[in-house]
């Protein structure tokens, strides 16, 4: 099974992106948070996979960070969620949050993804309540944690929106802070730069 991706980001659309690995063009569908971290057209990233297999489809799933397809792989395992409503659930959620939401019963926080109602967000959490404790989440900010490439942009995206800036302001302050500091930046001097930038 192919675990990992190492390449360039050859082009992306709203849910997917194909990354070149030695010539040969991967498709990958991925969270908005994942296509955040991904960089730009022609940019070395990194992504960790997951290979779902069904009936008349096989397709790659790609991640930030393997904290993220663990839970993706969590999430799948609920009755009712395929891969896209899981996609959706991690684009609308940190692994952060969802671990929050799912350790507190909270299926308000669930139910803010696309695609996910109030019943089958319960579901979720209900059934993942005893589980969250035992999967990762999002380094918090400062807690000297250095990511590896391709993941470290995703996490300062989180740390910036659980200090309360906007996603899409997060991610562009994240996108400035990685352009001047190079794609081998830390997470905390990422998170350092891209939250002056955030704040004016």
């Amino acid at each position: 099974m192919i675990a990992k991706l190492s390449g360039r980001l050859d082009e992306s659309g709203l849910d997917w992106a194909v990354i070149d690995v030695g010539g040969v063009g991967y498709l990958v569908h991925c969270s908005a948070r994942t296509l955040t971290a991904l960089g730009e057209k022609g940019e070395a990233c990194t992504v960790y996979t997951d290979l779902q297999v069904s009936e008349n489809d096989m397709r790659l799933i790609g991640f930030a960070s393997g904290g993220e397809r663990d839970w993706f792989r969590m999430l799948t395992l609920v009755q009712g969620v395929g891969s896209k409503v899981a996609l959706a659930i991690l684009s609308a959620l940190s692994t952060e949050e969802l671990q929050r939401a799912c350790a507190n019963g909270d299926a308000k926080q669930v139910a803010r993804a696309n695609g996910v109602g109030p019943k089958l967000a319960a579901r979720i959490v209900n059934e993942l309540k005893d589980k969250a404790g035992g999967l990762p989440s999002a380094p918090s900010v400062g807690g000297g944690m250095i990511s590896p490439a391709g993941g470290s942009s995703a996490d300062a995206v989180s740390a910036l929106e659980n200090l309360g800036f906007k996603p899409a302001l997060a991610a562009e302050a994240v996108a400035h802070a990685q352009a001047e500091l190079g794609t081998e930046a830390g997470l905390n001097d990422l998170v350092r730069v891209a939250l002056k930038k955030a704040a004016g």
